[in-house]
């Protein structure tokens, strides 16, 4: 990518602003995690509201923070997620939508006012790095990003894209990017260790709110609330999928996101699905959750279900 050529200028960073694209796959077994846009269900319609591949790589914005970015040249951009008061020229943005900038303009992200996480999406994505199949910034293993040090943009970054301006979309009625409720339920299909734990917990689990906890990052959520027993005394470590929720001797379960550890030793209550992921993602410190028990074939129906919104 040439730093001389026309494109964004970062001129404030905000405290977490990444180069994201799908995620990094086929490579755990070196020990490097998925990495990716956190929710993918918005990142993909960001990309689709240019006509992008769906995978392109944009920007994810964690809680806006004063971001303030810098036009150089004319084009299209999009926007999905979270509400973060964004204003072109302090004029609000909503997300949810494409919308044109010129030369000398400034995009600004002030602070969450509904959900945590907002995608701006650049004609055929952004330029960066292509690092073991990915462009995805993951910066406890520093890969992928602007500068494939794994690290969020800062003053003076200059953001490039390869496409041109296109024409404007909208999203289709009623499948757009929803930001979770509060006391949202997030599908949960059950896992191996389940039948370890009391009966009490289980029912604990799936019949009481959770908050999220301010410790909370893109490797893990932790949930607060009632205490969950296992009867294992301990496990031999096993690979940790995407939404896995362990639950360590403290009995507070940890949702494991995309920047998780590959494998991990604590007992499982199950994983969430894709989606319930996507959802979790968007939910700020001290919001309520319910887990909801979902089988196998219902996941992976709801999970084909959204799949199939972006063919609409």
């Amino acid at each position: 990518m040439s730093q001389t050529s026309s494109g964004i200028v970062v001129k404030q960073a905000g405290p977490l602003a990444l180069v994201q694209d799908a995620g990094r796959f086929g490579v755990r077994h070196l020990g490097v995690t998925q990495g990716g846009a956190a929710d993918w269900i918005s990142f993909r319609w960001a990309n689709w509201l240019l006509g992008n591949p769906l995978d392109s790589a944009a920007l994810e914005i964690v809680m806006g923070g004063g971001l303030t970015l810098e036009v150089e040249r004319a084009t299209r951009l999009a926007l999905a997620g979270a509400d973060l008061g964004a204003t072109l020229d302090d004029q609000p943005l909503a997300p949810g939508t494409s919308f044109t900038v010129r030369s000398g303009q400034r995009l600004v992200f002030r602070q969450p006012l509904a959900g945590l996480r907002a995608y701006l999406a650049f004609p055929g994505g952004l330029d960066a790095p292509e690092v073991l199949g990915s462009r995805a910034c993951t910066a406890r293993e520093r890969l992928g990003g602007l500068h494939d040090d794994g690290q969020p943009l800062i003053v003076g970054d200059r953001l490039t894209w390869p496409g041109k301006a296109a024409a404007e979309r909208q999203l289709p009625e009623g499948l757009g990017p929803r930001m979770p409720e509060p006391g949202c339920r997030l599908a949960l299909v059950p896992g191996a260790q389940i039948a370890h734990f009391s009966g009490a917990s289980l029912y604990r689990a799936f019949n009481m709110a959770w908050r999220v906890d301010n410790r909370a990052d893109r490797m893990g959520v932790r949930l607060t609330g009632p205490v969950l027993r296992c009867s294992l005394p301990g496990m031999v470590s096993e690979g940790i999928p995407l939404g896995a929720v362990q639950v360590p001797a403290d009995g507070q379960p940890i949702v494991l996101l995309n920047d998780r550890q590959t494998i991990g030793g604590y007992p499982r209550l199950g994983a969430l699905t894709p989606g319930a992921c996507a959802s979790l993602a968007q939910c700020l410190p001290g919001s309520e959750v319910r887990l909801a028990p979902l089988t196998p074939s219902q996941a992976q129906e709801a999970h084909l279900r959204q799949l199939r919104a972006w063919k609409s």
